[in-house]
């Protein structure tokens, strides 16, 4: 499954680049590629080692558990607003989590050795960086209790909305099978939570098409695992909106 993207995207798509002094990106961007991911494209698998770091533009990536059952569950997305490989600059060599690309799209591919000379560098990059570090650990700990404390209904409501955030469009190509494997429950629970709010007016869903028909209502319909994401995202990054 594909969906239509640029033939090429501006760094600055990126909020965490766009961030940058203007300097800092005109002296990285030799060093970045633009890449095409694809959807269920693996960047990095579970105790798995990152090669590249991602800084996604339109593409979608969830950061996946996975059991030794096979089994998983999302335990934070990343868009435009962040970026894949924080373990290159953390000092750690492995990752227990998977990069799984979640929306096909494009991203900045930059290699783990340049990422950890810039980071190194001890400039605006680095200070980003860390920053952007604490808004995933919260998106992270706010997951975990989501699906503890919250319903199905309104933990589709908050991931419909943070997807639809980190999509240029709002129209979302995702099976329920795929939801269902992020969300870590059977099928048939996201059967019945998308055909609720198909009903309400809130989502238009056929086979692998979801469109956002009333954004209002899905943030009424979401816990305040939602809102507290996207303002820590915000207060952390002030320069990235």
């Amino acid at each position: 499954m594909t969906s239509p993207t640029p033939a090429l995207c501006s760094p600055r798509q990126n909020r965490l680049l766009a961030a940058l002094p203007a300097a800092d990106l005109a002296a990285l961007a030799p060093e970045l590629e633009s890449v095409s991911l694809k959807v269920g494209e693996t960047l990095c698998g579970p105790r798995g080692q990152f090669h590249h770091a991602y800084f996604p533009t339109t593409a979608i990536v969830s950061l996946l558990y996975l059991t030794e059952s096979g089994t998983s569950c999302e335990v934070a997305g990343v868009g435009n607003e962040g970026m894949v490989g924080v373990s290159l600059f953390l000092g750690v060599d492995t990752t227990a989590n998977a990069a799984v690309v979640q929306t096909a799209g494009r991203a900045w591919r930059l290699e783990s050795r340049l990422l950890k000379r810039e980071f190194a560098r001890a400039g605006a990059l680095q200070s980003l960086l860390l920053l952007y570090t604490q808004a995933l650990l919260i998106q992270t700990s706010q997951s975990v209790v989501c699906t503890r404390h919250h319903s199905i209904d309104q933990q589709m409501c908050r991931w419909l909305l943070l997807t639809l955030d980190r999509s240029p469009c709002s129209e979302l190509l995702m099976t329920q099978e795929m939801i269902a494997g992020m969300f870590g429950v059977r099928r048939e629970s996201i059967t019945d939570a998308a055909g609720k709010m198909q009903r309400a007016g809130l989502i238009s869903y056929r086979r692998g098409h979801i469109s956002v028909l009333d954004r209002a209502g899905l943030e009424a319909g979401a816990c305040e695992c939602y809102a507290l994401v996207k303002n820590e995202l915000d207060r952390l990054l002030p320069d990235a909106r």
